[in-house]
């Protein structure tokens, strides 16, 4: 627990999310973090598709196009419950990312 802490302040801004002052409007910051989690969720899901690629069917109970559609579907749920119990951190480090860049936007 203690790492996780330490890891997702890492890197953070001074003063928290928004800078020195913390301001951040609330409707920003949902779409930051919404877009961040969207992001790692798509980065997990193509992670775990070469995975899948090598898992054979058995030809009695699976197989053709029906299970290739359905696969893909199965990765991308697994990639949104890996994302949605924490991930492995690449959404916050996203949602920073994203942070700085709309506070450079907004003084510049």
């Amino acid at each position: 627990m203690v790492e996780r802490a330490a890891h997702k302040a890492y890197g953070a801004p001074a003063g928290g999310p928004g800078g020195p002052s913390g301001k951040v409007d609330p409707a920003v910051d949902s779409k930051l973090r919404k877009s961040a989690n969207e992001f790692e969720t798509q980065f997990l899901s193509q992670m775990l598709t070469p995975m899948f690629e090598t898992v054979e069917t058995d030809p009695m109970f699976g197989g053709g196009h029906g299970e290739e559609m359905f696969r893909s579907l199965l990765v991308n749920e697994y990639g949104k419950q890996m994302s949605s119990r924490g991930g492995f951190g690449i959404a916050d480090s996203v949602y920073r990312e994203l942070l700085r860049a709309q506070e450079a936007n907004s003084h510049g």
